[in-house]
């Protein structure tokens, strides 16, 4: 059996020790989480908080739009670089519906905008976090999302948002 000279240098075991540690270390990688893309709060209607937003925050409403697949109505204000998302459900089966019988009306999840949403998926399931969404998927205001599971994740709903450059 052939020996390296790092071996015959510092010994077969301390070789294998670095080698592991180096792998580690060169595995490791981050999300590449940029900012919070957004708050989730969800709400029963929509137009019944409207008011607090617009005229007692100052906040202008941009964006209103329908998600059939989520079964959702989503409004959004920008807050400097992160938004408000007011989710409203438009079924009785909907998750945001759930949610709201649940636990009631309020924050639902936190967004973090990603540099690349698929190695952010694969980084997380990596260290153990249990995923909603495996693959990305179409969400609001054409972005590319998907969710991190709350019990991996200390008990608060993480969605990943592709950044948009």
């Amino acid at each position: 059996m052939e020996t390296s000279c790092s071996e015959a240098y510092i010994g077969r075991e301390n070789c294998i020790f670095l080698y592991l540690c180096a792998q580690i270390y060169l595995s490791k990688t981050d999300m590449d989480i940029s900012h919070i893309e957004h708050l989730g709060i969800a709400v029963k209607s929509i137009e019944a908080h409207l008011p607090y937003y617009e005229t007692v925050l100052g906040l202008k409403c941009y964006n209103m739009e329908v998600i059939e697949d989520q079964k959702v109505k989503t409004a959004f204000f920008q807050v400097g670089q992160t938004k408000i998302e007011l989710l409203e459900p438009l079924s009785e089966d909907s998750t945001i519906a759930k949610f709201i019988e649940k636990r009631g009306e309020g924050v639902h999840h936190i967004a973090f905008a990603v540099h690349s949403l698929q190695v952010a998926l694969e980084e997380a399931e990596l260290k153990g976090v249990q995923l909603i969404d495996k693959a990305p998927r179409n969400g609001a205001e054409s972005l590319q999302i998907a969710f991190l599971h709350p019990k991996s994740t200390g008990g608060v709903l993480t969605e990943l948002c592709d950044l948009k450059i």
